[in-house]
Formats: structure tokens, C-alpha cells, sequence
């Protein structure tokens, strides 16, 4: 078993483990995981030490859920931290071969409900798929307008803010989650939100990484401030940072331009320089930033995750240290 450190989450009694396993490929995300193989993942990061698991009903219709409270399923519930999301509500459907990426995913409907009653219908169904009483991390999913456009995200802002919001915190004062925050892929609509009412954590998805620092601007001034912390997903930018500047690498969700690809070759020259690749680069980056109390891995494959750990374990130069701090 390896040693990560545990991390206190903002001002709450929840800590969390360094790194975290990313609950999305194993609800089938761009192609399908056996049920064995979702099973062999969720065991080999318990197995390393990995303590926090991150899943949403967005994750094959709640097909990761279902995967990680079968895995959950008599473990002692004070042994692990999981976080689940709220935004998306989940209803019986009919089968599909994809939905949003992901293959064969349940045959659940979705509907968008940041209200009050929507937040709540979530929370209850993912509990009874995880299989527990209590989750220790509630993010609203997709909250924005990179999601949702304008006319319809200032809807479902005005439902979160309106009665969205107090039902989380009523949850948290009852002891039914221990921690609220957003799970977004921008840094703008954290800004908007922490205007209005504090946040624990944020999942911060492609906004913090060795790539894409747009969350430096105003984010974490603010996030320093509040005593907000970030969770990092999507450190290698949907790939690039994984692959490396190649051919018909991908880069926040679609194929990296030009631009990109050019600013990744000089990342990847200047982590051969100080001994590192650009992957081990990219991981340590999230790693050592002081704003992150931990970093997501996600993978439905046993190999990938063993690389990446592998990756999380290299002792660093000085000069490897100053790369990836400065």
C-alpha cells in the first residue's frame, strides 16, 4: 500500500486522500467496461491506499453509482470518502446504446433540477445506488453557461440559489453529507456562485493544470479567502497532456488546434529537461499545488491507473520540483 497524505476539505471534519479515483470510465465513458474490470479498477486504487471515489449519476445513467456501492458493499462506511453530484435527476427510461458519451449506459431518462425538490429526488436515488445513508461530498454538476447557454442557465442558477442551495446546507446540518461544492469545468460560474453563498470544495475540472491556468486569474484569490479547496479533475486536458503532443490528440473535449498543440511540445521539451515526462509532469503539477487537497484519476483500467500511480510516486529533482511548482 502506498502513503498519500490526507487533506482536510475547506473548514469541514472531511479529509480526503491526495489522490482520488474518478468515477467516469467505469460508467462506461467512450466505450464499455466489464462489470469485472469496473470491479478490478475500484479494488487495485483500494488496494494502493486510494481512500476518496468521485461518481455522478451523469456517469453512464448511474451506471458508475451502481458499480461503486456494489465495490462499497460491506466495507466499513468510516474506512472511505465519496462524493457524488447533484443537478441531473435520473428516472426510469428506455435502453440505450449511448447517452452523453457514454456506452450502454442504464436505461434511466435525465432531466436538468437544481431546485430544492430536484437536488433532493438526486440525493436520495444516488444514495440508494451507493448503497449508504450519508455522502461526504455533494457537488452541483454543470452548473453554467458553458452547459446549459444563457437563457437556461440563469433558470437553473435562479433555482439553485433560490431554494437549491438551502437544501444542501440543510443536508449538511443534519449530518446526511458532510461537504457542498460545485463540479464545473469553468472557473467563471465558481466566481458567481461564491459571490452568493460559501463553498466547501470545487471540483475543478481542465482549469488547473501544468496546460490551462485560468483558474489563477481570480478563482483562487477567492477560493484562498473563503478557505474554499479544489478538487483537480482533468489534469491532462481530456488527453494531450496524457499522449503528448501527437496526432489527433484531444484537448478540453474536442481535437487540440494548432496553438495547443504547439504549447504542449514546449511543456514536454522542458519536462525532458528536468527528467520527467509530460504525463509524470502533469500529475505532479496537481500534486504539489498548494490550492489542491486532492487529484482525480480516472480510468476503468487497471494498467492505466498502476502508470499513473507510478507517476504519483517518483521522487523529484530540484529542478524537476521548480518545473512543476513554478
Amino acid at each position: 500500500m502506498m502513503h498519500f497524505d490526507k487533506r482536510q476539505v475547506g473548514k469541514t471534519d472531511v479529509s480526503v486522500t491526495s489522490l482520488s479515483f474518478g468515477g467516469a470510465s467505469i460508467g462506461n465513458l467512450g466505450g464499455v467496461v466489464r462489470d469485472a474490470d469496473a470491479a478490478a479498477v475500484l479494488d487495485y486504487a483500494w488496494q494502493a491506499g486510494i481512500r476518496y471515489f468521485d461518481t455522478a449519476p451523469h456517469y453512464g445513467r448511474g451506471l458508475s453509482e451502481q458499480r461503486m456501492g456494489a465495490f462499497f458493499a460491506g466495507k466499513n462506511r468510516d474506512d472511505y470518502v465519496i462524493s457524488t453530484k447533484v443537478g441531473r435527476v435520473l428516472s426510469a427510461g428506455e435502453p440505450m446504446e449511448e447517452a452523453d458519451g457514454f456506452i450502454q449506459p442504464l436505461p434511466n431518462a435525465v432531466r436538468y433540477d437544481y431546485s430544492a425538490d430536484g437536488i433532493l429526488e438526486s440525493f436520495e436515488a444516488s444514495c440508494e445506488r451507493l448503497g449508504t445513508s450519508r455522502v461526504d461530498i455533494i457537488y452541483v454538476h454543470d452548473i453554467g453557461d458553458v452547459t446549459h447557454g444563457a437563457k437556461e442557465g440563469q433558470h437553473h442558477m435562479s433555482d439553485l440559489l433560490g431554494s437549491g442551495m438551502g437544501a444542501l446546507h440543510d443536508l449538511k446540518q443534519s449530518g446526511r453529507i458532510g461537504a457542498i461544492g460545485l463540479g464545473v469545468n469553468e472557473s467563471q460560474v465558481c466566481i458567481d456562485v461564491m459571490k452568493e453563498t460559501p463553498l466547501d470544495v470545487i471540483l475543478l475540472a481542465g482549469r488547473l493544470t501544468l496546460l490551462d491556468r485560468e483558474a489563477e486569474d481570480a478563482l483562487l484569490g477567492l477560493c484562498e479567502a473563503q478557505g474554499t479547496s479544489l478538487v483537480l479533475g482533468g489534469i491532462f486536458n481530456s488527453g494531450i497532456l496524457a499522449t503528448g503532443p501527437v496526432a489527433g490528440a484531444w484537448f478540453d473535449y474536442s481535437p487540440a488546434s494548432d496553438e495547443i498543440i504547439d504549447r504542449v511540445k514546449i511543456l514536454q521539451e522542458n519536462a525532458q529537461k528536468v527528467d520527467l515526462t509530460l504525463a509524470e509532469a502533469a500529475l505532479q503539477f496537481g500534486l504539489h499545488h498548494p490550492a489542491a487537497c486532492s487529484v482525480l484519476l480516472g480510468t476503468g483500467k487497471v494498467k492505466s491507473l498502476q502508470r499513473n500511480l507510478d507517476a504519483a510516486q517518483i521522487k523529484l529533482s530540484e529542478a524537476a520540483r521548480e518545473f512543476v511548482t513554478r
